[in-house]
């Protein structure tokens, strides 16, 4: 499940995006250098191959470690898409015909493929979505979009925008629908929103287990509240509604869905199991050239969210699969990530006051991306053995311990024989010891982009 978020002014564009997916489905970051094309090329995207255009843009995306396509992206244009599964009576009568198969044996494009090859080929938003529209009339969406569970299908919204404006696109199969964002705050989750279309292709069973409609209520207040204020602080605040666990300000906990009921998304349910595994904020706001904050690592409430741009590539060591490697930044973070959740009241006070003012002063004036991600590992490594020297018991529900115990087991997490934060002790120290790749200038990993 997913949350994406935007806010339009007179000043420009502002945009934020949770990707929620399967809790071992690490995401990389992948700088993607423009290039030219012969006439007769095909691009392999994640289940079928489609006919290649004659150029395509530089582009950065946030993908899953498996997908050709991108759950979140920008390119060198300043287009920046963000994509989020819907489920639809259209999704609910292709599974029926199709049963449970997985892979090629579903012949289309994935939401995320749609999103990668409109950044690639579209220099304005509006471009953009023509692309979307395009293909999706000519190869449809279809296939796998789980690692991890291969019958698992869904149909695809998206936000997409520009320096100049933001388009609402919601899908049923083939079919699809439009919305302008002409002034303030617009949010989207996991259910169609424009009323036509949602009242004649939503799925409404399969909607409210995925908890779209209350996280949609707090994404959109938050990006009205962005719209009508616009202050110098707004990445603040767009940063601060993807780390939103609702009311309590702690992750609220339910049998059916884990923590699912706030943006800030953490897996556990017995029905669904979702979790916050990438983030991203770009600000398009008079700027030629985009300044975009992300994390490159789940849980936002953990992370810091670094400065990166689509023309300044850095070299993040080896890309991440869905198995512990404390050599990978994604890998690393997770040893902090699941030994606070063991008890988030306890344990995020212990590092989110440093993680607030470091990253609002990299907001006021952002330092080279090289130099934010190598001092946020610096950070990571400390807050981590913090936490995990806390020894603080497990306090979470006895089924998302389950839940939790059976993800460290099929990722190889080497957990201890401890409880609660300690039971990471032996992954902080892996992490610790990691030969760290190093960080610089270059290009990102690429493991398995095609």
């Amino acid at each position: 499940m997913c949350d994406t978020l935007v806010s339009v002014g007179d000043d420009g564009v502002l945009f934020a995006k949770n990707s929620d997916r399967d809790a071992n489905e690490a995401q990389l970051l992948d700088w993607v250098p423009a290039r030219d094309h012969l006439p007769d090329a095909t691009v392999r995207c994640t289940w079928i191959e489609i006919p290649q255009v004659a150029h395509t843009h530089a582009a950065l995306l946030s993908r899953p470690w498996w997908m050709f396509g991108a759950e979140m992206g920008a390119n060198s244009h300043g287009v920046v898409i963000g994509n989020e599964a819907v489920f639809t009576k259209e999704l609910a009568r292709r599974t029926s015909i199709a049963g449970r198969r997985s892979g090629e044996g579903h012949a289309g494009l994935l939401g995320m493929d749609l999103l990668r090859l409109a950044l690639e080929r579209a220099t304005t938003a509006t471009a953009a979505v023509e692309v979307i529209v395009t293909l999706l009339e000519r190869h449809g969406q279809a296939g796998s979009c789980s690692r991890a569970r291969p019958g698992f299908s869904y149909d695809s919204s998206f936000i997409v925008c520009d320096p100049a404006q933001a388009i609402v696109v919601e899908t049923a199969g083939r079919s699809h629908a439009t919305e302008d964002v002409r002034f303030g705050g617009r949010s989207i989750s996991n259910g169609l929103t424009i009323p036509a279309f949602a009242a004649a292709h939503a799925d409404p069973l399969r909607s409210r287990i995925a908890a779209c409609a209350r996280r949609r209520a707090r994404t959109q207040t938050a990006a009205a509240s962005i719209a009508a204020r616009r202050g110098g602080d707004a990445v603040s605040e767009l940063m601060s509604a993807l780390r939103d666990h609702g009311p309590d300000g702690l992750p609220r906990w339910s049998p059916l869905n884990g923590a699912l009921d706030a943006p800030c998304a953490h897996a556990g349910g017995l029905l669904t199991a979702t979790q916050t595994t990438a983030s991203w904020v770009a600000d398009l706001r008079g700027r030629p050239d985009a300044q975009h904050w992300v994390t490159a690592t789940a849980a936002p409430c953990t992370s810091l969210f670094k400065p990166v741009r689509v023309d300044d590539p850095v070299d993040l060591g080896e890309a991440p699969t869905e198995r512990f490697d404390p050599a990978t930044i994604w890998w690393r973070h997770e040893v902090l990530h699941r030994a606070t959740m063991t008890d988030p009241q306890a344990l995020l006070p212990r590092f989110t006051h440093e993680r607030d003012t470091v990253e609002s002063a990299w907001v006021q004036e952002p330092p080279p991306s090289a130099e934010a991600f190598a001092l946020a590992d610096d950070l990571r490594a400390r807050w981590t053995q913090d936490v995990v020297g806390a020894s603080q018991p497990e306090r979470r529900p006895r089924y998302v311990r389950r839940f939790w115990a059976s993800a460290d087991n099929t990722a190889a997490v080497p957990t201890s024989s401890g409880v609660g934060s300690d039971r990471y002790r032996r992954a902080a120290d892996a992490a610790a010891v990691a030969v760290l790749a190093p960080v610089g200038t270059g290009t990102a990993s690429t493991g398995g982009a095609r």
